[in-house]
């Protein structure tokens, strides 16, 4: 069975340039190693509220968020069974008050300003080790054949683009009917699949929205929605939750937009546009985000 999950993991430093790290207890998934102080996203949760609450719990630490660093993907198979695809948000963050103290009663039992001249004697989480540079290479994210579990609170996490072309023509994508937003102009992208990195499922999304080929420039940031009343095909209520990394992407050798993906999809039309045109458009909200960052 494949399942998935989002977390949210913040990287602290000292003064002296000690990084802080919490040990998995008994109660994790992988006991004794240790990781980034963090974990999963709650429902409905954003993730920048996300970190600050679990570097409280795990640390006794109140922070502050600084940037956003980077978003990652992987897969692991769980001691239970299941092949786990985490996509997890990593920020940079700096102390702003508490004491420091292990969690009780958690999933770490430990935590404690680490030199980075004792990091290769610590067992380290997979994305702990590659964030810290002790590994060359990230935890591969692949899938496989299994079937995904469908729980009935869903968070959906999604890499969409603020594209441009060397004219500073403007990427965005139609609504189809039928689907939230239908009429509005978006930006390209959509959901990752199990086993997709955001740059991957980006790339995939942007091509098949649009038959365009980008090369992502920078990390704008992240955002949320949530609408705990979204039916489902069905027509019940799944308790949705959306998580969407917005990327700056550059599109060197621009062609006509056109959608590549199979009739029937959420993206009805695809354009280019200058900024005048733009402002005769009906926008979504994340649309209206990428441009004030361009």
């Amino acid at each position: 069975m494949k399942i998935r999950r989002v977390g949210a993991y913040g990287i602290c430093r000292d003064a002296d340039g000690r990084v802080l790290l919490a040990r998995n207890s008994d109660l994790s998934e992988f006991p004794g190693q240790w990781t980034l102080p963090g974990g999963g996203v709650e429902q409905g949760e954003h993730p920048d509220d996300a970190v600050v609450r679990e570097f409280a719990e795990e640390t006794g630490l109140s922070v502050r968020i600084d940037s956003l660093r980077t978003v990652t993907a992987d897969v692991l198979r769980l001691p239970a069974g299941p092949l786990e695809h985490t996509d997890r948000l990593v920020y940079d963050v700096s102390i702003i008050g508490g004491s420091l103290r292990a969690e009780a009663d958690g999933t770490t039992d430990r935590v404690e300003w680490v030199v980075s001249s004792d990091l290769p004697e610590l067992p380290l989480m997979p994305f702990t080790a590659y964030l810290l540079g002790r590994s060359d290479s990230p935890p591969p994210a692949t899938s496989s054949d299994e079937p995904l579990a469908r729980p009935e609170r869903v968070q959906r996490f999604g890499a969409y683009a603020a594209a441009t072309d060397p004219d500073r023509r403007i990427l965005l994508t139609l609504i189809s009917e039928g689907y939230p937003g239908a009429g509005l102009w978006h930006v390209p992208g959509g959901g990752t699949d199990h086993g997709e990195t955001p740059e991957q499922a980006l790339s995939r999304e942007l091509y098949e929205e649009s038959s365009q080929y980008g090369r992502v420039t920078g990390l704008i940031g992240v955002s949320h929605r949530y609408d705990p009343g979204a039916l489902g095909p069905e027509g019940q209520p799944i308790d949705w939750h959306t998580i969407r990394v917005l990327y700056r992407v550059e599109v060197d050798a621009p062609t006509e937009a056109v959608v590549t993906e199979a009739a029937g999809g959420s993206t009805a039309q695809a354009a280019w546009f200058t900024r005048d045109e733009i402002d005769k458009l009906e926008l979504t909200e994340l649309a209206r985000a990428a441009i004030d960052h361009l």
